[in-house]
């Protein structure tokens, strides 16, 4: 089963905010874009994915995803993430109404293409599912088969929401690329032990000499 990856990412201006206590406002974005640049340069190498689709009105975050491959979709409801993803996957499924969706976090710059094969492999076995992040709170992958919706319900707490709406938990271990999403300080510290993307390290990297 070949996957088409919906992405989100706000405006670079205002993403990463949780993370001020290790990166100044002026490094904020570029981390924000190099975060979404490893993830998608890795979802696209990954074999069980088809093709990606970045929802965002960041005109350098649409230029730069779009030069890796990613489909760009405008987020045209503005009105925050569940919004975002309800109408990319609508935009996919215009074209291709039986095609199986995933809705994918934009922040996981250690993301491995085989491992992200393994939890799409797993997730086909169930109309909807889902995994959680690191911290067992969040997800950073829903995913609906063919012909179902992908009903989102990101932000705090999503993993118990995922539950109450009827999506299987994937509990799958050696995923950990998969489900390290990058919020906080510690979150991008988990990361960079994993393994992370040459953007990012590049990033992190200007993060520690204090250059932006």
């Amino acid at each position: 089963m070949q996957w088409t990856l919906v992405v989100p990412l706000k405006p670079l201006a205002r993403a990463k905010s949780r993370l001020s206590d290790t990166a100044a406002d002026g490094l904020r974005p570029g981390l924000a874009l190099a975060f979404a640049q490893d993830t998608v340069a890795a979802a696209l190498a990954c074999p069980a994915v088809k093709d990606v689709a970045v929802v965002t009105n960041d005109a350098l975050a649409g230029r730069e995803l779009g030069a890796l491959g990613a489909h760009i979709v405008p987020d045209q409801p503005e009105d925050g993430l569940n919004a975002a993803l309800a109408h990319a996957a609508a935009v996919v499924r215009s074209s291709r109404p039986e095609s199986p969706l995933a809705a994918l976090n934009a922040d996981l710059p250690a993301l491995r293409p085989l491992e992200l094969a393994r939890v799409l492999d797993s997730a086909a076995e169930f109309p909807r599912a889902f995994l959680p992040d690191a911290a067992e709170i969040g997800t950073t992958l829903l995913a609906a088969g063919p012909g179902r919706e992908l009903l989102p319900a990101f932000g705090s707490d999503s993993r118990d929401r995922h539950h109450e709406s009827g999506a299987e938990e994937l509990c799958l271990d050696g995923v950990d690329s998969v489900r390290q999403d990058v919020d906080t300080g510690a979150d991008l510290r988990a990361a960079l032990t994993l393994g992370v993307g040459p953007r990012t390290a590049a990033a992190a990297a200007r993060l520690l000499l204090g250059k932006p």
